[in-house]
Formats: C-alpha cells, structure tokens, sequence
C-alpha cells in the first residue's frame, strides 16, 4: 500500500475528482460534438472528390491536402484567433465553439479519405442496379452505396475517431477547461506529474473503450444479417 501511495497518492487525487469529471464531461462533449460534424463534412467532401465536375473534386482536394499539410494547434489558432465574427451569431466564437469547428474541420478532411475509400468499394453492378431501377444519386447514396461503404470502414473512422479524441486536448491551449487542463491544473498546485497525467490517460482510455464497444456494434448493424 505504501509502495501504491508512492507512485500513485490517489488520496491528494480524491480532493480533485469533480475538476477531472467536469473535465472528462467536456472531453466527451468536444469530441462527440466534433465528430458528427466530421463525420458529416468527411460524407459531403467524399461525394465531391468523387463528382464528375472538375471544379467540386479540385475543391474538395484542395480543402484535403490544406487541412494535411498544417498542424491542428495552427488551424484551432486560426478558427479562435483569426476568424472574423459570424453573421448569423452577431459575434466571434468562444473557445469551445472555435476548438469544436477545428477539430471537425480536421477531422472531416480524414473522414472524408475514409469514406471516398469506401464508396469505391461497393460494386459497380449494385450501382446499376439501383440505376436500373429509376433511383436518383441522393437515393442511391442512402439507400444503396453508403450503408455498404460506411460497415467497411468502421475500423479506420474508429482509428480516426480515437485520434480526434486525443487531440481534443489540444483544445486547452486556447482557454477550454477539459480533461487534460484538469491534469495540468493539479500538476501545477500539488506538483505530481505522474498521478495527474496517468490519471489523464486513464480517461481517454475508458471513452476508446466505450468508442470500441459502440463501432462493434454498429459494425454488426450495418453488415446485417
């Protein structure tokens, strides 16, 4: 027990459970928020890279290697920083609406590599056969090619997802209080680094198991029977 204390003092740790739950809270509130709408960017752009008008897949390849050749802390430093203020919200954005949008906005060019790759892979015979019976593009991307599309790829978007949840961190760098600036915050009062950040990554390690247990079942629903 004495050794345990030494290298873990969860009982210093205790005194700071509601600043790590508020921070896993908004941990999980970034990345689940950040991930749907990756996951909706990453379904548009696919279609694009896959369009026949010239115009839209360049478009949708130059967003791609732009989001690729820049780090994520310089693109969450532009959104928060740079971006003038919304017309529709009559102002800037605060700091979890900025690091969400990066964070999306990252991801989805990713997302979007992982579902055109997808699409792909559905065979053209289904494709033509859907055709041959009058549905339209919309019609046969829903019904048809991107349930196939989306149960092939589950295992790299749950790749991809597991890497938006960590760079979620990144988010603190502009003011958001989340889990890793829980650590930060108790490394700095008490000064045990160990204790905090293994406590740190023991939260990002139980939301990768929930994530990992949720794409496995949606896996299962999406193959069908």
């Amino acid at each position: 027990m004495n050794f345990l204390l030494e290298f873990y003092n969860y009982r210093i740790l205790a005194e700071y459970i509601p600043q790590f739950y508020e921070g896993l809270c908004t941990t999980l509130k970034i990345s689940f928020v950040a991930l749907f709408g990756s996951l909706a960017i990453g379904t548009v752009f696919a279609c694009l890279r896959l369009a026949p008008n010239p115009i839209l897949w360049r478009l949708a390849a130059s967003y791609v290697q732009a989001i690729r050749s820049t780090p994520l802390l310089v693109q969450i430093y532009i959104i928060y920083f740079a971006l003038p203020e919304i017309p529709l919200l009559d102002r800037r954005l605060n700091e979890l609406e900025g690091g969400i949008l990066a964070l999306a906005l990252n991801a989805g060019a990713y997302m979007s590599e992982i579902i055109r790759a997808g699409i792909q892979s559905v065979a053209r015979g289904q494709v033509e056969g859907a055709m041959s019976l009058g549905m339209t593009y919309i019609q046969r991307m829903r019904h048809v090619v991107l349930p196939q599309a989306l149960a092939r790829v589950v295992p790299p978007l749950l790749g991809q997802t597991a890497i938006l949840i960590k760079d979620s961190s990144l988010v603190s760098f502009i003011g958001v209080s989340e889990l890793f600036s829980a650590g930060v915050t108790v490394m700095t009062e008490r000064l045990i680094p160990t204790e905090a950040f293994v406590t740190v990554a023991l939260g990002y390690l139980v939301i990768y198991l929930v994530l990992l247990w949720a794409s496995n079942w949606a896996q299962r629903r999406l193959a069908g029977p």
